[in-house]
């Protein structure tokens, strides 16, 4: 193997699955987003990423392509790029970037210098992908409802999906605030103690709110949430929203369909906030890891880290798809 050889998880077509390859030198990369070169020294695995390594999900939009939405690491060569130097730690999430142009699941990247941005001072290349598309969102949700007024003496906020990357880390950040958070989990057994360590004061099984209610509105419970499954609980969540309450919806892990009335709108005044974090604008990118950069307990963050190397990202990207995950999985390209 040579000093240009480097590993990269590929897949090949809109039928396979990701395998481990060696590519021989940066431009045998496929689908390039741009000429700042970057070693990439760590990745991360969310949800979308295990649909597009496993082939069961339709996020991939050109082939061949090496997937993994996020990336940390080291400018090797900025181009002409004036923003960037060779030896800037940088970090990328979004835009496409293992979704439409290769990713971070390979030793080297290439990308847009606008998508790029300069690791935060406190945080390291690891803290970047810990938090990563997961973190991003989470923070973009609880900035969302704060502009919505949903307030810590505002009630109980509820987040679902809450032992997933985006549900533990939105909970450690509204306690940070001082919310009183309600998290959702199927695993109460097995995760209570820990969903409660990272500040969530309240655990529900997720069946509360996985059922049709045969009701337009239910009792009001929530002056707010944070949602990453979708369907049918997004749905039980609207119903149940306080008036003039906001739901921050960012997932669909139970499904994109959403069984609702406008009821919840017309007559309580809830807001439903849609969350993006691919096409994100620069701006607000900035506000929100500059405010994760205040708010986030590092100590706690690393009790969420799962450190795996890049040849078992396929393991766990299965695992991670049926809901075995908890936390965040952070990919290190050196083991």
């Amino acid at each position: 193997m040579s000093k240009n050889t480097f590993s990269a998880l590929l897949v090949e077509d809109k039928e396979s699955q990701a395998n481990l390859i060696e590519l021989e030198n940066v431009d045998a990369l496929p689908n390039q987003g741009g000429d700042l070169l970057i070693r990439v020294t760590h990745s991360s695995l969310n949800y979308k990423d295990g649909l597009a390594v496993t082939g069961k999900g339709k996020v991939l939009r050109s082939f061949p392509i090496v997937p993994g939405i996020d990336l940390a690491g080291v400018v090797e060569d900025a181009g002409e790029s004036t923003k960037f130097k060779a030896g800037d730690q940088v970090f990328v999430t979004g835009w496409g970037v293992g979704e439409q142009v290769s990713g971070g699941y390979a030793g080297f990247a290439k990308v847009k210098p606008e998508w790029a941005e300069l690791i935060p001072e406190g945080l390291s290349a690891m803290h970047c992908m810990a938090l990563g598309t997961a973190g991003f969102t989470a923070m973009l949700a609880t900035l969302s409802l704060e502009d919505h007024k949903v307030l810590p003496d505002s009630g109980p906020v509820l987040v679902t999906g809450a032992s997933g990357g985006v549900g533990s880390i939105a909970i450690s950040l509204l306690a940070k605030r001082q919310y009183n958070v309600v998290a959702s989990t199927g695993r109460i057994e097995e995760q209570g103690e820990y969903l409660k360590s990272l500040g969530a004061s309240e655990i529900i099984h997720r069946e509360e709110l996985s059922s049709p209610s045969g009701r337009p509105l239910d009792s009001e419970r929530w002056a707010g949430a944070i949602d990453s499954v979708g369907g049918e609980t997004l749905a039980s969540i609207l119903r149940q929203t306080q008036y003039r309450g906001s739901v921050a919806a960012c997932g669909l892990a139970g499904g994109a369909s959403l069984p609702s009335t406008v009821l919840p709108f017309i007559l309580r005044g809830v807001n439903l906030l849609g969350i993006d974090s691919v096409m994100c604008p620069s701006w607000l990118r900035k506000r929100a890891w500059s405010r994760m950069s205040e708010d986030i307990d590092l100590k706690t963050l690393e009790q969420l880290i799962q450190v795996i190397p890049l040849d078992a990202v396929p393991d766990a990207a299965q695992q991670i798809l049926a809901g075995k995950i908890r936390g965040r999985i952070v990919v290190d390209m050196s083991l």
